[in-house]
């Protein structure tokens, strides 16, 4: 996911189901390249291949997306209550630190 072209891949793929020499054309990548990046997403569980004769469409398979959005949700929320948190601290002792305080 780290990689540019795999999430316009994936973004293709969210609109419709595609076949591989499709997708590469959109890419100013050889075909070799593309197929490479298909090979990591599929290894990733993200797409899902069927061979309909010669052509080899893929689809999008986006539950595991969901499941790691779920758990990054659970750190999200630790993170926004540290972060709320650290926000009051600073607020509250804002003052404290200006010259001329009383505090």
């Amino acid at each position: 996911m780290s990689d540019g072209t795999r999430r316009a891949i994936l973004a293709r793929l969210a609109q419709s189901d595609a076949r591989v020499t499709e997708l590469a054309s959109a890419f100013p990548i050889s075909l070799n390249s593309t197929s490479k990046h298909i090979r990591i997403l599929e290894r990733a569980g993200l797409v899902k291949r069927t061979v309909q004769g010669r052509d080899h469409v893929l689809s999008l398979n986006a539950a595991p997306m969901a499941a790691a959005a779920e758990w990054m949700a659970l750190y999200r929320r630790f993170w926004d209550s540290r972060l709320a948190a650290l926000e009051d601290f600073v607020l509250r002792n804002r003052n404290k630190n200006k010259p001329g305080s009383t505090q």
